[in-house]
């Protein structure tokens, strides 16, 4: 029986050996054949299918292979179940659905529980992770059957959720938040400074509240397509309190004279008179709290009629000309002197191209709109300041208060120094043929200079500092003549011509004198002429028919 049993299990032996070896050799083929000639092919640039504008030219015909493969069972990309799918059809359908979402309407609830309703496609949103879409192929019959075995098998047991991950442009968030929800914020009151009649009055401020842009913005990315996929519509937006800058203690400290500067514009017209006290009016009241920047050019602007300017005379490129707000220099100039006095951080400032007569040389503090020039300074102190500035008498004076604590007996003040003249060279004469002959306009001329401010500090009558505070250069300008050629009689007009040609200023203007007095010769004889000729009045026939004899 033994003998029987032993020679039976050597014939199960024979039979079953060379099916496993035929097994095996036949897995390896198959191993061979799949990686030889579709996955190594596909796996080059690891693209799941062919999209326009994916996957490259040459990928094409490697891909098309694939585009009957399925993908397993149980397989989700986000809330889109691709099971059975061709990797174009899975792609296709989640692109699909991501459209249908981005077309919900979602309800944000701003400050003071006000509702704004929004589409998620106005927030610029875009699909973040679509390489989820290379990775189907590992996910498909179409690969290596051995391989994919235990994950076939996991994935029916299991399932498999690729995620969909959907965000939205930070920029166009924060831009839609600022403008249709942030105009619900409760504004705060910060506490106020004024004086009046030489007394400061304070006034307490209020708390507010807002939406916090920055954790709203983070909320919205992060985490809002999830939040529409799961049905929730009404999103309440994180708010943040608002403190008021200052407080009414901090604010009656503010009572002590840091600098004070004066300038005089008793030369000037109307018109430049109402410019100087319209933009000192402006800066009036401005209060700085400390480490904030004050620009004069964003306080005084714009230079319009209806913001109180007028046309006056100001510099532009080495030359006086007619401009809106012309004087407005010297409001910044003034104000200029009155920070360096507090000694507060100047942070830009800008000296005219010619020298002005309201201030000494470098202590000046130009503004032109037009080459982006501005007086800039902050409040490096540690409590808040108070800009005061009126004018009196054609007098402009800035009062800078704020908390002293420099020591009593510093004393600071500046003196200005010419490093060097550039004297201007020639005259220049301008033939205006818009203007009458007899016209001469002249502008004197302006000798240039290259000069510095020195800050002097004294402790107790002692000089304990001198620093240089800047240095200006300013351009010389030559004295200018716009001159007249228009006339009726060429004569006046090639006489003006010749004048011209000395390159004299005096000339011309003799030369225009002369032209003028021998037309108001010819005037007055030809008007002599007119008196002396006899009024003969000529009688029709009816007229001497009835005159008696």
């Amino acid at each position: 029986m033994k003998k029987n049993r032993r020679k039976q299990r050597r014939r199960k032996q024979k039979v079953w050996l060379p099916l496993v070896l035929l097994g095996v050799a036949g897995a390896a083929a198959v191993f061979w054949y799949s990686s030889s000639t579709r996955a190594v092919a596909v796996q080059t640039d690891h693209k799941a299918y062919y999209l326009e504008g994916v996957s490259g030219e040459e990928d094409r015909d490697q891909i098309s292979v694939m585009r009957d493969a399925v993908v397993y069972p149980g397989v989700h990309v986000g809330a889109v179940d691709i099971s059975g799918m061709t990797i174009e059809q899975a792609a296709e359908a989640v692109e699909n659905y991501y459209t249908q979402v981005c077309e919900a309407e979602v309800t944000l609830i701003a400050a003071q529980n006000t509702p704004v309703t929004v589409k998620l496609s106005d927030l610029a949103p875009y699909w973040e992770n679509r390489e989820v879409l290379d990775d189907l192929l590992e996910l498909t019959d179409g690969n290596d059957v051995i391989d994919r075995y235990m994950m076939k098998k996991d994935i029916a047991q299991n399932g498999m959720d690729l995620p969909l991950a959907i965000s939205f442009d930070k920029e166009t968030v924060v831009e839609f938040l600022q403008k249709n929800c942030s105009i619900y914020d409760v504004p705060l009151q910060n506490a106020t400074l004024r004086r009046e009649n030489g007394q400061f009055i304070v006034e307490e401020g209020q708390a507010g509240e807002g939406v916090n842009l920055a954790e709203a913005a983070g909320m919205i990315q992060g985490g809002l397509f999830e939040e529409v996929v799961a049905g929730n519509t009404q999103i309440v937006l994180p708010l943040e309190e608002l403190y008021p800058m200052g407080q009414a203690e901090e604010l009656a400290q503010v009572k002590d004279l840091l600098g004070t500067f004066t300038t005089s514009f008793s030369s000037s017209g109307a018109a430049r008179s109402t410019n100087v006290s319209n933009g000192c009016h402006l800066i009036d009241g401005t209060l700085l709290y400390p480490g904030e920047e004050f620009s004069a050019y964003n306080t005084i602007k714009p230079f319009t009629e209806e913001n109180g300017y007028r046309l006056a005379g100001s510099y532009l490129n080495g030359k006086v000309v007619e401009s809106l707000g012309g004087g407005i220099c010297q409001v910044s100039s003034t104000l200029y002197n009155a920070v360096l006095r507090a000694e507060l951080q100047v942070t830009e400032r800008h000296n005219h191209s010619m020298v002005v007569t309201y201030v000494d040389k470098s202590a000046d503090a130009a503004i032109a709109e037009s080459a982006g020039k501005d007086f800039r300074f902050v409040n490096n102190t540690e409590h808040p300041i108070y800009i005061e500035g009126y004018t009196s008498d054609k007098k402009i004076t800035f009062n800078v208060y704020g908390v002293e604590t420099r020591d009593p007996g510093r004393r600071v003040s500046f003196e200005s120094e010419v490093v060097s003249e550039n004297p201007p060279k020639n005259e220049s004469i301008i033939a205006d043929g818009g203007q009458v002959v007899g016209y001469v306009s002249v502008t004197n001329a302006h000798i240039g200079y290259q000069a510095r401010l020195w800050k002097v500090v004294t402790q107790n009558g002692k000089e304990i500092e001198r620093s240089v505070v800047n240095e200006s250069k300013y351009n010389p300008s030559p004295r200018t003549a716009v001159v007249g050629i228009a006339a009726a009689d060429p004569n006046y007009t090639a006489m003006m011509q010749q004048a011209i040609a000395t390159g004299s200023i005096d000339q011309c203007k003799q030369t225009a004198a002369a032209i003028k007095a021998h037309q108001a010769e010819q005037e007055a004889l030809a008007a002599q002429m007119a008196a002396e000729v006899p009024v003969v009045t000529e009688v029709t026939a009816a007229q001497s028919d009835s005159v008696a004899p």
